[in-house]
C-alpha cells in the first residue's frame, strides 16, 4: 500500500510538535521486560503477518506519533521473535563467550541478567513476555532444553537459569525498573528511537500491515544526516492502542535488517497473578546483587575535563562524553589507560596481533588507533586509551577524534 503522507521537510512548529510527542512517548513506557540490552543491539525476524494490508483511515505522521505517546497499555502477554545481524566476525562462538564474560558479575553467575541477556546481541531467539502494570513484568528466554527467566515483582528482581540451576536476586526502585525494563521490546526500542526525532529526522507514514493478528500503521523514520550507519527504522503501530508491535532497523549499507523485533502472538488480557511468582528451586545457587557488586572491582578514576564537549572526559567509563548531534552522536569513553596493544607492540604479543587483525588500523592528528566495525555500531580505540563509539561511519569516528584533539 502506498504511503499516506510524506513529511520529509519539517518546519520549526512541526519539529517542536515532534519533540513534544517524543517526550510524551518516553512517559508512556509499557513495562514488558525487566532489563534492557546494551545499545539496543537486538535483531528481529519478521513477526507473524497476515496476507493483505488492512484498510485503515488515513493518518499523518504527527497523529501517529501522538498515538504512540498516548499509548498506555499496562497488561499484556505474548511471544516476541528476536534476531540480530550485526555482521560480527565468525570466531567459532568465541565472540559470544567474550561478550558474556565481559558483563558477568564478579562470581560469574550465569543467572545474572546483564550476562545472560547479552546472548540476544547475536542470532535468533524467542522470548515469552508478560506485564501487569509498572510493578510486575516477566521475560523468559527459551533455549534448547533450557529456559532463562527474569521476573520483576514489586521491589524484587529474580533471574533464574534452569540449565545451571542458578538464581540471581536484586532489589530495585520502581523508577530504576522503568528506565531499564523495556529496551528489548518493540515499545522500548521505539521509545529510544523517538528520542532522536528532531530536525535531523524525516518521519512519514508508510502504509499499513498486520502484525500478530492486529491491524497496524507503519511509521517510517529516516535520518537526514550523512555519516550515520542507520538507514531506516520502521515501526508497526497498533491501530487501536498505539502500542508498537514491531521494530525494524535497516542499515544505510542495505541488506538484511540489523535490528528486527516483533510480536508473533499478543494478548492484552490481564496475566494470571501466579505468572510473576518465584520460589528458589531446591539446591539452586543464589547470588545477590550486593555480593556480585563486592566481587566486581571499580576501575573508574577521575581525570581532566574537556570544555569542547557536553561532559568532562574521564568520569569513569559509565559516563561518556557525547560529541555531535542527532544520528551523528558519538560517545567518548576515557579509559585512563592504554589502547588495545597491536601486534607490533612489545606488550601486545599474539593477543595484541589477534585483536588488531579484527579491526582496521587508522591514523590522524589524534594519533593512531584501531576501528572495530559492525553493520551498525563502530568503535575507534585510540592508542592513548580513548574509545569513540557511535552509529556512524569509520571516517566520522576519525574526524571526531581529530576534532577533539
Amino acid at each position: 500500500m502506498a504511503p499516506y503522507e510524506t513529511d520529509d521537510s519539517t518546519d520549526t512548529g512541526e519539529a517542536d510538535e515532534l519533540r513534544s510527542g517524543r517526550r510524551r512517548a518516553a512517559r508512556y513506557i509499557v513495562p514488558v521486560t525487566v532489563v534492557g540490552v546494551a545499545a539496543a543491539t537486538i535483531g528481529l525476524v519478521p513477526a507473524l503477518a497476515d496476507s493483505g494490508d488492512p484498510n485503515l483511515p488515513k493518518i499523518t505522521a504527527q497523529q501517529l506519533l501522538d498515538k504512540v505517546a498516548k499509548s498506555d497499555v499496562q497488561q499484556l502477554s505474548g511471544t516476541v521473535k528476536i534476531s540480530t545481524d550485526l555482521g560480527l566476525p565468525d570466531l567459532g562462538g568465541l565472540e559470544s563467550s567474550m561478550l558474556s564474560g565481559a558483563t558477568k558479575s564478579g562470581d560469574g553467575s550465569s543467572a545474572d541478567p546483564t550476562a545472560k541477556l547479552t546472548e540476544l546481541a547475536s542470532g535468533s531467539h524467542t522470548l515469552r513476555v508478560a506485564a501487569d502494570g509498572p510493578d510486575k513484568q516477566k521475560v523468559s528466554l527459551l533455549e534448547n532444553a533450557a529456559e532463562y527467566s527474569l521476573i520483576h515483582n514489586g521491589k524484587d528482581v529474580w533471574g533464574y537459569d534452569s540449565q545451571s540451576n542458578e538464581v540471581y536476586h536484586a532489589t530495585t526502585s520502581a523508577d530504576t525498573a522503568k528506565s531499564d525494563e523495556t529496551r528489548a521490546t518493540p515499545k522500548g526500542l521505539t521509545d529510544e528511537a523517538l528520542k532522536s526525532v528532531d530536525d535531523t529526522t524525516s518521519v512519514t507514514v508508510d502504509g499499513t500491515e498486520h502484525v500478530a493478528g492486529r491491524d497496524a500503521y507503519k511509521l517510517l523514520i529516516k535520518p537526514k544526516q550523512s555519516g550515520t550507519t542507520v538507514g531506516t527504522i520502521s515501526v508497526a503501530v497498533d491501530a487501536k492502542t498505539g502500542l508498537p508491535l514491531k521494530f525494524t532497523l535497516t542499515p544505510a549499507s542495505g541488506g538484511a535488517a540489523v535490528v528486527d523485533v516483533g510480536f508473533t502472538q499478543l494478548s492484552l488480557a490481564k496475566p494470571a497473578a501466579s505468572t510473576f511468582d518465584f520460589k528458589v528451586p531446591k539446591g539452586a545457587k543464589v547470588t545477590t546483587e550486593d555480593s556480585a557488586q563486592k566481587a566486581t572491582p571499580d576501575h573508574s578514576a577521575p581525570s581532566g575535563k574537556n570544555d569542547k564537549t557536553d561532559k568532562g572526559l574521564g568520569k569513569g567509563t559509565d559516563e561518556p562524553t557525547v560529541l555531535g548531534k542527532g544520528w551523528n552522536s558519538i560517545a567518548v569513553f576515557e579509559t585512563g589507560g592504554q589502547g588495545i596493544p597491536t601486534g607490533g607492540s612489545s606488550s601486545g604479543g599474539d593477543l595484541g596481533g589477534f585483536l588488531s587483525s579484527l579491526g582496521d588500523q587508522v591514523k590522524g592528528s589524534f594519533g593512531s588507533g584501531t576501528v572495530y566495525s559492525t553493520r551498525l555500531i563502530n568503535a575507534l580505540v585510540t592508542d592513548d586509551g580513548k574509545v569513540y563509539v557511535g552509529a556512524v561511519t569509520k571516517s566520522a569516528l576519525v574526524k571526531a577524534a581529530d576534532a577533539a584533539k
